[in-house]
This record gives structure tokens, C-alpha cells and sequence, in this order.
């Protein structure tokens, strides 16, 4: 079984060079502290299948690692029932965590949290990386857009990394260790996570005035964080002992299903899935914050490719001599039509305007960082500056001025307003996943998963969803 682990972890930047940038592992390079913790393995003295023996399924970890009692009420007796009567729905959700799950029970166990927490996506969002509710709240965690400026997850026109696996899983275990630091139990730090740590702090002062106890089950609680700690506990159920319940859990190796990769120049995201030669799919279910066709180096991003294909993006590089990037940014300098912009900037408008997911009508605003393709007069990688900061505003124009009959008062129109901002791609605007988080008849579709159930709707505080 060895061969299956002979692709050697790059963690470090990956050595070799091609045509555009150095990537090898000699060049220095900004060090993030949340960068990946993806074990590191050298496979002249390790083997990767014996890093966590003497069990090889991770379920088999996942249940050692279980902490939290059971709660035995009726909500969670509820919450089984509805779960195990959609074997087809909750088989997905198990397929889907697959590429996900390793590294997340590794990072719990590496803050001695209880393996519970490893099951929250789940609840959360079905394991769906691009999972969106309609209160805007994104990715396996449901990171909402202001509770991720508060981990520094970055939010603009290039990424989102409330939908990067790593940066993403590292801020949620932040918080929830936070949030059990101050409620002084899993399952308040987790209604908090759900409903925020401010209104369980006051359903808390509520019950102390009336002289009633404070722990989660004795507080008054909107539906949805009533149900979202019993959610949670069926699942755990169903992974203690899916036969009882007619599931059969999906195999799931004890050892990494990624290996994250340091970008060390910029790379289209299209030749990287070209070198690493796996299907589109997979990569954009490992990679889902890009949200432009190139990946950034001076962003400190990084590639998460699955394991065994490193090596052989590795290879491929070395051997690839034209240029990594064909795409470059400009910050536009002044307000105007995306015809003007594009002739302004010397490229194509329909380009132009499909990069950088502009609507037909809006006028970019000044300061907004637009994608162009590479020239001859922008050769270099996208600077820092752009990395980090880069923005895109949209605004209508204003309406025409109205004709006036001859010798009649004619009032100016007001500019229009209601002027919109956004931050990606039209491709990530346009897709419109909801949370999964967000009620008892709540599944996540896959794209290739056939529609199985129809359930009702719930509005919830990260808004409403109907996965399927």
C-alpha cells in the first residue's frame, strides 16, 4: 500500500523554476500565522498511513475523539428521525466531506477540542464550500461577511476566504474556543456561534432576573438555535452507530486528502489545474475563494491540490517554460462606462467586462481594481497593495436629461441612486447556494446530486436556504 502515499507534502514552496517566477523553496516569502497546517511527512522515515495508528478510518478517530453528552430530547430524537429517513441526502453530505474532514479533526485535536465540532459543517452547510445563505453568510462555516472581518479573513475582488478550507477552519475554531472561554460550555459557545454571543448574553440576564438557570436548554431561543445543537448531536448519533439508523458512512482513510502548495508567482487558475492534471471540479472543491482565473503570489495563497498530485504538479512545472500568468490589475482613475474603461486601458470590452463580472449598464467606479489581460506594459505579477486592497465599485449612470418643450421650465434629473458594490466574479455572483444551517428540513445539493426531497423553508438569523 505504500505506492498510494509516494507523493512526497509541499508544504514549503514548491523547488524548481519556471519562465515567470522562482518557486523554489530557497526564495523567501511571507509567512502568514494562520498559513496551512496540513501534516508535514517525510516519507523516508514516515509512513503517512501509520502517522495516526493503530486506527487507518478516520471515523474510528472521529468517535474516540467525542466528548459532548448526549442531550436525549426530543428535539434531538426529532432531528435522527428526519436525518435517517433521507439515507440518499445525508450519503452526499458524507461524500462531500471527504476531502474536508481530515483536516478539520486534525486541527480539533490539535486544540483539544472535543471531535463534535468537527461534524459542524454539516449543520452548517452540508459541506458545500460555496454554500451561500440570502443573509449573505458563505462558505463551510457560514462565516457572515462582518463576523469574518473580525477573524481577518480576507474579502475582495481576487478572494474570499470565508470559503477558503484552510483560512476559514482556522477562524471558526478561533471563534468557537472564544465563545466556550465565555460561556463556560459547548453548547452555549455553539447557540452563540449560531444566533451571536450578544443574544445569548442577554437570554442569559434574562433568566438570572427571573431566577431561572442559564444553560442552553433553559434559555428562551429563537427555532433555529433551539434546533442547531440538536442537529448537531444527530449527527454525532448517526457517526457512533449508522447502522442503527440504516446509514452507511462513506470509507474515509485516516491520513490527508490535500496537500497545500505555496503560490510562489502568479498562476492562471486554469494551467494549475493543467499541471496538476485533475478535473476542473476537484480543484475549484479544494480551491473555492479564487474568485478570479488567477491565483495570486503576492496574496500568500496558497493551492490545495489533492494528495498523491503534488508531486505531479511538481514535475509538470518544471518542465513548463512559458509564462505562468496572463492576466494583470489596474486601478481605474476615474468614473466611467466600461466602453470607456476598456478603451482607455487599450483591451477588449466583452473581456473586460466577463473578468471582472460587470453588468451591462454600470459604470466602474474610481479607485476600483479591474482584471486586464498581461502585456507588454504590465509584465509583472499583481502587486501587494492589489492583493490585499483591490475593490471593485459599480454604479448606474445617471438618466438622460429630459427634453423640455419650447418655453417651458425644465428641472435637472438627480443622479441615480442606490449605487452597488461588488467583489466577485460574476460566476460567484451569480451562484447563490444557501446555508444549510438554517433549519430541520434543510439538505445540500451537489451539483451532480439528483434533487431527492422537498423540504419547507425556515428563516433563520444567516438567512433561509433549501438544500436538497
Amino acid at each position: 500500500m505504500f505506492w498510494r502515499y509516494a507523493a512526497i507534502l509541499l508544504i514549503a514552496a514548491l523547488s524548481g523554476c519556471a519562465s515567470t517566477g522562482d518557486w523554489s523553496s530557497d526564495t523567501p516569502t511571507r509567512k502568514d500565522p494562520r498559513a496551512a497546517k496540513a501534516k508535514r511527512v517525510n516519507l523516508q522515515d514516515q509512513s503517512v498511513s501509520d502517522l495516526y495508528a493503530p486506527s487507518s478510518n478516520l471515523w474510528i478517530r472521529i468517535r474516540d475523539g467525542f466528548e459532548l453528552e448526549p442531550m436525549n430530547t426530543p428535539l434531538e430524537i426529532e432531528q435522527v428521525r428526519w436525518l435517517s429517513a433521507r439515507p440518499d441526502y445525508v450519503h452526499r453530505s458524507m461524500e462531500r466531506s471527504s476531502r474536508y474532514l481530515f483536516y478539520i479533526v486534525q486541527e480539533v485535536n490539535a486544540r483539544n477540542m472535543p471531535t463534535e465540532i468537527a461534524l459542524l459543517p454539516f449543520v452548517e452547510s452540508a459541506f458545500v464550500t460555496n454554500a451561500k445563505s440570502s443573509a449573505k453568510a458563505m462558505g463551510l462555516w457560514q462565516f457572515m461577511p462582518a463576523t469574518g472581518k473580525d477573524f481577518r479573513l480576507t474579502q475582495n475582488v481576487f478572494r474570499d476566504e470565508r470559503r477558503d478550507i484552510l483560512q476559514s477552519t482556522d477562524a471558526a475554531l478561533d471563534y468557537l474556543q472564544r465563545l466556550n472561554k465565555q460561556f463556560g460550555s459547548w453548547e452555549l459557545a455553539l447557540a452563540a456561534y449560531n444566533w451571536g454571543a450578544g443574544n445569548i448574553a442577554k437570554a442569559q440576564k434574562r433568566n438570572l432576573a427571573a431566577g431561572l438557570p442559564t444553560d442552553y436548554l433553559s434559555l428562551k431561543l429563537p427555532n433555529e438555535t433551539r434546533n442547531y445543537v440538536p442537529k448537531l448531536m444527530a449527527y454525532r448519533q448517526i457517526v457512533l452507530d449508522p447502522k442503527a439508523y440504516g446509514i452507511v458512512l462513506p470509507e474515509l482513510e485516516n491520513h490527508p486528502y490535500f496537500v497545500a502548495v505555496d503560490v510562489g508567482a502568479d498562476i492562471d487558475v486554469a494551467l494549475a489545474i493543467k499541471l496538476a492534471e485533475i478535473p476542473p471540479d476537484e480543484f475549484h472543491s479544494l480551491n473555492p475563494s479564487f474568485n478570479k482565473p488567477v491565483i495570486l503570489s503576492n496574496a500568500n495563497q496558497q493551492i490545495l491540490l489533492p494528495f498523491g498530485h503534488a508531486e505531479i504538479f511538481q514535475a509538470n512545472l518544471k518542465k513548463y517554460t512559458k509564462p505562468l500568468s496572463s492576466w494583470s490589475a489596474v486601478q481605474v482613475t476615474k468614473t466611467e462606462s466600461v466602453d470607456q474603461a476598456a478603451k482607455t486601458l487599450g483591451v477588449d470590452v466583452d473581456t473586460l467586462r466577463e473578468v471582472n463580472g460587470i453588468p451591462k449598464g454600470m459604470r466602474i467606479r474610481s479607485g476600483s481594481t479591474v482584471l486586464v489581460p498581461k502585456t507588454s506594459r504590465r509584465p509583472g505579477d499583481i502587486s501587494l497593495a492589489m492583493a490585499e486592497n483591490g475593490s471593485l465599485s459599480l454604479d448606474k449612470p445617471p438618466p438622460p436629461p429630459k427634453k423640455c418643450a419650447k418655453g417651458a421650465k425644465c428641472h435637472s434629473a438627480n443622479p441615480a441612486k442606490g449605487a452597488t458594490k461588488g467583489n466577485s466574479s460574476a460566476k460567484n455572483a451569480a451562484s447563490q447556494h444557501k446555508s444549510a444551517s438554517t433549519g430541520l428540513a434543510k439538505s445540500a445539493k451537489n451539483d451532480s446530486a439528483k434533487t431527492s426531497s422537498t423540504v419547507a423553508n425556515t428563516s433563520t438569523g444567516k438567512g433561509t436556504s433549501k438544500i436538497q
